[in-house]
């Protein structure tokens, strides 16, 4: 071997040696490191490893030393519509269907088109960016106008293929909605960052036929199907009106039910039918917050997790939750799950953590890829800064991430080994072209609501 003299101890080169206080890689369970670098080459997690041994093994081209940090997978955010950023606060406190039928329905009628959701989606991205979520799950209309704001911003995204039965500006019919999708995802095929999956809106907007088309092309092209489902009382009164069953049942007789599907909200839940979720290996994206704020009710998380369903964590969009952000999510999971169950060790910390990152990558079927910090995957970091004062002081780091930290103290992201966030300032997008396209769009809404 030659000897290098930028080397002398012929040490391997990598792009980056990423050192902190803490590393909580959620893979194994309730791990933490301390005093650890991560080693990254080419976006990849190398190694991680005690920081002295990480110097006498690596020649990095960037060393980052974080001294009173804590390092986590970047968050998965399992469901959002993120484009409805731009309808934050518009008409809250109304319950789900008059907030839809009413309000929100009429308003995308008339507004919404690529360049809304372009924008939309780029203001979501600098939110969740900021909360450190490195990966989101979207549903919305013009979803490849999403896909170009996320592949813009450096983020990880599962892009929602959206079908509904009745015609929209998107798209005149079901059918059209699914050679939209389908076409997108050939357009996007191999895209590093970007995976695609099926997102029915709901039972209550997708017919039978519908469905068992959309199985039948998830089973050929092993992709997810994100659904809206058993969301609220009137939903599943409507079902068993309209359809004999309720909402499970009639997705059970249709083939749905199993690993592919990701099932949103899930609050109104019988034992058997959460039994039934855990024998079909199926997941739930639970949303407290949009489910707190829509009064939708509490879904049953103890009894999910007790049988053992993989359950991640959503924020929804930001006209039904405010805030996309997975800090607040956690909290609120742990929180409620413990006064439901009224067991204080119900829904630790570190689980609440891996709802937020493992358990959602696994969904979307990017577990291999994200989701921990483990040797072989993709250097999807958030960094969390522990020197302020309302964080001291710190006897369980994880403890503190959930209960104590926020996403104010989010300091650093990195997706496949990129820096997003620097400092807390984004890399990728620009604030200041980003501000007047959203002060546009909140000028073009007042005018819709004052016509409305």
């Amino acid at each position: 071997m030659t000897s290098n003299p930028d080397n002398p101890a012929n040490l391997r080169n990598i792009d980056m040696l990423l050192a902190a206080r803490w590393i909580v890689p959620v893979e194994p369970a309730g791990a933490v490191l301390r005093d650890h670098a991560v080693a990254i080459d080419g976006g990849i997690i190398l190694a991680i490893l005690p920081a002295a041994e990480a110097e006498s093994r690596f020649m990095p081209r960037e060393r980052i030393a974080l001294e009173n940090h804590l390092l986590i997978p970047g968050l998965v955010n399992l469901h959002t519509h993120a484009a409805m950023s731009l309808m934050r606060g518009l008409a809250d406190d109304l319950p789900l269907e008059e907030w839809l039928n009413r309000h929100i329905w009429p308003t995308e009628a008339r507004l919404v088109d690529a360049g809304f959701v372009y924008d939309g989606t780029r203001l979501a991205c600098a939110e969740m960016l900021r909360g450190g979520i490195t990966c989101f799950n979207d549903m919305y209309f013009f979803p490849e106008a999403s896909a170009q704001a996320a592949a813009a911003s450096g983020m990880r995204a599962s892009v929602g293929m959206i079908v509904i039965d009745f015609p929209t500006v998107y798209a005149s019919d079901a059918d059209d909605y699914l050679a939209k999708g389908l076409a997108l995802r050939d357009e996007y095929a191999g895209h590093p960052l970007l995976t695609f999956c099926f997102a029915p809106h709901a039972p209550y907007t997708v017919s039978d036929r519908v469905f068992s088309k959309i199985l039948t092309y998830a089973e050929q092209l092993d992709v997810p199907i994100h659904v809206h489902l058993h969301e609220t009382d009137n939903e599943i009164r409507t079902s068993l009106s309209n359809c004999g069953m309720r909402p499970v049942e009639r997705l059970r007789r249709l083939g749905l039910l199993g690993p592919s599907l990701i099932g949103v909200h899930m609050v109104h839940l019988t034992e058997a039918e959460i039994v039934l979720l855990a024998k079909q290996g199926c997941t739930v994206a639970h949303c407290p917050s949009s489910n707190l704020k829509l009064a939708s009710g509490f879904a049953p998380i103890a009894a999910l997790l007790r049988e053992e369903v993989n359950v991640g964590l959503g924020t929804d969009g930001a006209a039904s939750n405010n805030r996309l952000d997975m800090f607040e999510e956690m909290r609120f999971s742990a929180l409620l799950a413990k006064g439901q169950s009224g067991r204080a060790d119900m829904l630790p910390a570190w689980q609440a953590l891996q709802m937020a990152t493992l358990n959602g990558a696994r969904a979307l079927g990017l577990g291999r890829i994200t989701g921990s910090l483990v040797e072989g995957k993709a250097a999807d970091i958030a960094a969390v800064d522990f020197s302020s004062l309302e964080l001291e002081p710190c006897y369980d780091p994880v403890s503190h991430l959930v209960y104590a930290a926020g996403r104010e103290h989010v300091s650093h992201v990195w997706v496949n080994g990129k820096m997003l966030l620097d400092e807390g300032k984004l890399t990728t997008l620009d604030e200041q072209e980003l501000l007047p396209r959203v002060q546009f769009w909140q000028r073009q809404m007042h005018c819709e609501i004052k016509n409305q």
